[in-house]
């Protein structure tokens, strides 16, 4: 870890020399951060219903991926996607890009419902795919998904964005590794998030299309609890959901929290969608890490408490020191981690077992989980 700092703080004064622009030009351009990498591979998108997409293009065009076509029924949506990004070629039916065989990655954040079963599809004509979560949302799903992804050895990823795409989180990862806080004994992550609904299509607030409120956002926190304690079994010991503050929406959910138990740890989850308007950001996650030697707490997207400004805040407390730890520029290797993966054929950036067993358990916490309706 001390080589790593070391050579980030090399190449910042370096750069910033007089001679760093030479230097810093005959470097490895993905090696950069910031630097969109070289394209080794071909990628197009088909469904666009969740904003998500722009976040899972940009992590594997940094990763080096170079979007060819895309395909989406609304034309609302395709009109937006299109402006941002106007050398992708409009395809006329879905059938066209999987049938491309110059493409080795499909991404799609469709709706909920429809993810699994195209993912099935993706696989079946040979190529990798990268779905927004929750990426599957029934058990069956699952178990077809499963089968085929055997059968073909194609990737099924899942973009646990949570993890992936926040700065502290990552470092929160790095830590963990190096033993900073000893060995994880449980993990406790808050997922709150903002309801807005007259920004929301009809099928969010559809149990059947979007799974509930687990399986949906808390398939994040599975894959955090996984990842951290270093589990590779689990199990959901008790789960709850319930609808309490909108009536009007009867299929909906806006509270759920779990307690689950694994071979490297225990957790605690709670999700909700009661952020405040006047919260500055759209949820105030918060992840804590308990160890044997100490423990962290990630402020994902602001930190309430200080004058510390956006998100990516870590606080490291370990035997020796309290620290604090600015995030923000930090490395996110995830894109470049599955753009490896889908041209080598490896699972560095979250193996298959993980990205499933993380599913698995936000499906059975859902599944089990015990009502509550309202509050007396």
């Amino acid at each position: 870890m001390k080589n790593f700092f070391n050579r980030r703080s090399f190449l910042k004064d370096t750069v910033t020399a007089a001679g760093g622009v030479a230097l810093l030009s005959s470097l490895p351009k993905k090696s950069i951060a910031g630097y969109k990498a070289e394209p080794r591979i071909r990628f197009s998108v088909i469904n666009i219903n969740h904003s998500h997409i722009y976040g899972m293009i940009g992590a594997v065009t940094r990763g080096g991926g170079q979007l060819v076509s895309v395909y989406a029924k609304e034309p609302d949506l395709l009109a937006n996607f299109t402006k941002q990004f106007p050398n992708a070629k409009v395809a006329k039916s879905e059938q066209e890009i999987l049938e491309d065989n110059s493409i080795q990655l499909i991404l799609s954040s469709g709706i909920p419902d429809e993810r699994g079963p195209l993912g099935v599809r993706v696989m079946k004509h040979g190529k990798d795919y990268l779905v927004d979560k929750p990426g599957i949302i029934t058990l069956d799903q699952l178990a077809e998904c499963r089968k085929v992804q055997k059968d073909t050895k194609r990737i099924y990823s899942i973009m646990y964005s949570e993890r992936f795409e926040n700065k502290a989180t990552v470092k929160a990862g790095e830590l963990v590794k190096a033993g900073a806080i000893g060995k994880v004994v449980q993990t406790i992550n808050i997922a709150p998030h903002r309801m807005s609904p007259k920004t929301r299509p009809e099928w969010f607030f559809d149990k059947k299309r979007f799974g509930g409120i687990i399986t949906d956002i808390g398939s994040h926190q599975f894959d955090q609890f996984l990842y951290f304690t270093g589990s590779t079994k689990a199990e959901v010991v008790a789960s709850q959901i319930g609808n309490i503050n909108f009536p009007q929406y009867p299929k909906f959910e806006d509270f759920g929290d779990i307690m689950m138990r694994g071979n490297g740890g225990t957790g605690y989850i709670r999700v909700d969608w009661f952020t405040p308007d006047g919260l500055a950001t759209w949820g105030d996650g918060r992840l804590t890490i308990l160890g044997t030697d100490g423990f962290i707490e990630v402020r994902k997207n602001i930190d309430i408490a200080t004058e510390h400004k956006g998100g990516n805040h870590l606080y490291l407390v370990t035997q020796k020191e309290t620290k604090y730890i600015d995030c923000n520029q930090e490395i996110l290797p995830f894109g470049q981690q599955l753009v490896d993966d889908v041209v080598n054929r490896t699972e560095t950036a979250m193996t298959q077992d993980h990205c499933f067993l993380a599913t698995e358990l936000a499906l059975k916490a859902q599944k089990n989980a015990q009502v509550i309706n309202s509050f007396k």
